[in-house]
């Protein structure tokens, strides 16, 4: 099984390597009324199918919401919806105030506790298919609406996420905002980093030695990479690969970036003072950082920002910096 890194990457790498393959969007349809438009007030009761194909009917504007990965709770939070959220996950940490709201478990939820929470929508979440299958028709067989989002794997995918849950929960004019302010961020930092005078090679390792994982080609890390004008040294691969420390230096990235200094200790310095490294130019020209994980693989409102950290970590000089 892939893995959920967008989202728990932090717990462990055992959480990353169970990270479902992307899917096709889902199209949700009205049986009530026509498709709304973007941005458009949604027309309740509403009945839309999910990815899984799995159709709900909300008859107004979910009141209580349980929200069971961090990616959807930032999502609701952006669309303004704090008050509605009545149960998070345990990995949820942003914004500071989902901490106050009642947790629903992890990557084994208790069903027992959300059915206890009487929510109006439980929001699932795609890349969890197969490991909360059982968990999730308990709840159905409760006469819980559970509305599974679609995995985004993109930035496009990420804006019609946002729009999604927009839509059943009665927040399509603040999602399309939101969405039109990520493009505009993503635009002005695209505009800075398209003058650099050499495109730079770049390495991301989501995890340390002894198992150094990075993301190769069709990875959201990698179209991040290509839309701020560098070069993913390990293109050419596909998906999460476990890298050889010598292949490291065989490809010799001029910029080295981790992803795991919230939960190892001096990340950088443990690639600054790796064995066998001290050729690579990353490393002669202390071309490492360390950058938030959850800002650059938490397929939210946030990920723009998380771009923008990608761009400045490689190119401080275009920022200034």
């Amino acid at each position: 099984m892939k893995k959920i890194w967008q989202l728990w990457l932090a717990t462990a790498l055992a959480a990353i390597l169970l990270t479902a393959c992307g899917q096709e969007e889902a199209k949700p349809t009205n049986d009530a009324t026509p498709e709304t438009e973007q941005g458009k007030e949604t027309k309740f009761p509403l009945t839309v199918k999910d990815v899984t194909d799995n159709e709900i009917t909300l008859e107004e504007p979910p009141k209580a919401i349980v929200s069971m990965i961090p990616s959807n709770t930032e999502i609701l939070y952006a669309l303004g919806l704090e008050e509605e959220i009545v149960g998070v996950s345990d990995f949820d940490n942003y914004p500071e105030e989902a901490a106050s709201k009642e947790k629903i478990g992890g990557m084994e939820f208790n069903v027992e506790k959300i059915i206890s929470l009487n929510p109006d929508l439980v929001l699932a979440h795609e890349s969890a298919l197969g490991t909360w299958d059982a968990g999730l028709t308990q709840l159905r067989d409760a006469g819980i609406q559970v509305y599974t989002v679609t995995n985004a794997e993109s930035f496009d995918a990420t804006y019609e996420t946002i729009e999604e849950i927009g839509k059943v929960t009665n927040k399509s004019a603040e999602a399309t905002k939101i969405v039109e302010d990520m493009k505009a961020k993503v635009k002005d930092i695209q505009e800075i980093t398209a003058n650099v005078e050499s495109k730079k090679k770049v390495l991301v390792e989501i995890s340390p030695e002894p198992e150094i994982y990075s993301p190769a080609g069709n990875t959201i890390m990698n179209e991040m990479l290509t839309m701020i004008n560098a070069e993913n040294v390990i293109a050419d691969l596909d998906g999460w690969v476990k890298m050889n420390p010598e292949e490291i230096v065989k490809r010799n990235p001029d910029v080295i970036l981790t992803t795991y200094g919230a939960y190892t200790p001096d990340a950088t310095n443990l690639v600054l003072n790796r064995n066998g490294f001290a050729d690579v130019t990353a490393v002669k020209n202390k071309a490492v950082a360390d950058v938030d994980a959850d800002l650059t693989g938490r397929m939210g409102p946030r990920l723009a920002d998380g771009l923008e950290v990608l761009a400045k970590a490689i190119y401080p000089e275009a920022f200034g910096e």
